[in-house]
């Protein structure tokens, strides 16, 4: 019988190497497709969310800058915001086996059990290829997409802090751009530096 942790392992739309460097996607243009199965055996593709609002969200529970926001709940809070809003939330670990952050496809279903996180799914990006597709540099590393648009992508806020006491009084630029497109209206930061522990990819 295959594994959950196999079946976890990533297949992106377009054949990548695993040394290959791709461009930034730009926002403002068509998000770039993949499928992949999930933690829990189903396969999700992008394109089958072509008429809703998706977020990206690459995540390293090892790392201290996506603890300062999963300890705090700040994590949990904009999940469960997006969830009441049927946004679709996609959490994605491109540790590479052997890598920081690395994680079974039952650990982790565990860790978002226990953190109490809200989210559509989990991908295990293990060969790196989505995270090389959307240029995923840190954890945490945010994307929105909207009807199959790429319309942010950057940091989650504006305060590059591994401590939580930076969460008092930061612009969470993903919950901005939510509020934005839920209002009909231009993203105003819709492209911003992302911070955190660099994505732990393979050779």
């Amino acid at each position: 019988m295959t594994s959950l942790k196999s079946l976890g392992l990533t297949t992106a739309a377009f054949a990548l190497s695993a040394t290959a460097v791709l461009a930034s996607p730009p926002v403002n243009q068509t998000a770039p497709g993949f499928s992949s199965v999930d933690t829990t055996g189903i396969e999700r593709i992008l394109t089958d969310f072509a008429d809703e609002t998706v977020i990206l969200e690459w995540t390293n529970h090892d790392c201290p800058y996506v603890r300062k926001h999963y300890v705090s709940g700040n994590m949990q809070g904009l999940q469960a915001e997006a969830a009441e809003d049927g946004v679709v939330w996609l959490q994605i670990i491109s540790s590479a086996p052997g890598k920081q952050g690395h994680v079974s496809a039952e650990q982790a279903i565990e860790l978002n059990e226990e953190r109490g996180a809200t989210v559509t799914a989990t991908l295990l990006d293990e060969t790196g290829e989505i995270g090389r597709l959307y240029d995923a540099r840190t954890t945490p590393h945010m994307y929105v997409i909207e009807n199959g648009t790429l319309v942010y992508k950057g940091g989650i806020d504006d305060k590059p802090s591994a401590n939580p006491k930076s969460l008092n009084g930061a612009n969470n630029y993903v919950r901005a751009a939510l509020t934005s497109i839920s209002a009909g209206q231009p993203i105003e930061d819709a492209e911003t530096r992302s911070y955190g522990c660099t994505v732990k990819y393979g050779s």
